[in-house]
């Protein structure tokens, strides 16, 4: 049975937990726009519409840290939260048992992310997007370019990282070259449905982020969000039958993780 832990605890404060290294850490980390954060959003106005005056969510910060998040800080401690990369590799032609990380932010923030990445041994990266079919920035759709995508790195050391493409495997669990479909930079935003809550702002797709996990880890691994927000990371990672854990500072939105998000999974969740 695979293990999920939320703690309602910053991650820098992981060592009380004693939680295993991760294979992945993926997370959705502060955009630090402050009170911007609805400026272009339907959220701005009463009922969504402009024509009813100012909402509750006027010149309002989605949530606290998104002032002044230190990403230099989240690397270091993530950097221990994530496994050592193996000294061997799996053959010509294999994928590495590298880990890595996948950073959401936004596209002011990539190049700052990219330079604090490699600060911390994080050499490599890979841009990838994420395109949607609406935009939140519609009540601006008469002045310029609405944004409709989001974006991520994928980060790691020195390997490759760990790669599922859905691989044929040999009788040793091996993948066998050349058996996998290509998988590009860029991935379809699909929502989730209605049976899924929608608990944070800035929440991610339970969908798309099932897809990263497959990607990147195998059944048994160990996921780990430090910004783990409204819980869908760790919710993907369960039904894939990985281990998650995940942290969240905001006792509110913690609460609604452990009591919409997370509610249904097996009893020997502890949510700490």
């Amino acid at each position: 049975m695979n293990k999920i832990e939320l703690y309602n605890d910053n991650f820098q404060n992981y060592k009380r937990y004693n939680i295993p290294k991760a294979q992945l850490v993926v997370a959705d980390i502060p955009y630090n726009i402050g009170t911007n954060f609805y400026g272009s959003n339907p959220t701005w106005y009463i009922g969504g519409d402009r024509k009813n005056g100012e909402s509750k969510k006027a010149g309002k910060a989605a949530f606290n840290t998104d002032f002044n998040f230190n990403i230099a800080e989240y690397f270091h401690f993530c950097n221990k939260l994530l496994k050592k990369e193996p000294k061997t590799t799996n053959g010509r032609g294999r994928s590495s048992d590298a880990p890595c990380m996948i950073v959401f932010c936004s596209f002011e923030q990539l190049q700052t992310v990219i330079k604090y990445a490699k600060k911390h041994g994080f050499k490599n990266h890979i841009p990838l997007i994420f395109c949607k079919n609406y935009s939140p920035q519609v009540l601006k759709a008469n002045m310029r370019i609405c944004g409709a995508t989001e974006y991520a790195l994928l980060l790691y050391r020195d390997k490759l990282p760990k790669f599922r493409n859905g691989v044929q495997t040999d009788e040793n669990g091996k993948n066998i070259p050349g058996t996998g479909k290509m998988v590009f930079n860029w991935f379809t935003w699909e929502r989730d449905g209605k049976e899924i809550p929608k608990i944070h702002p800035a929440q991610k797709p339970v969908k798309l982020l099932k897809q990263l996990i497959e990607l990147f880890t195998d059944e048994g691994d160990v996921v780990i969000d430090p910004c783990a927000g409204s819980g869908s990371t760790l919710l993907a990672a369960y039904e894939l039958g990985r281990d998650a854990y995940g942290f969240e500072c905001s006792r509110e939105i913690y609460t609604k993780a452990k009591n919409q998000m997370l509610k249904n999974l097996d009893l020997q969740m502890r949510i700490g």
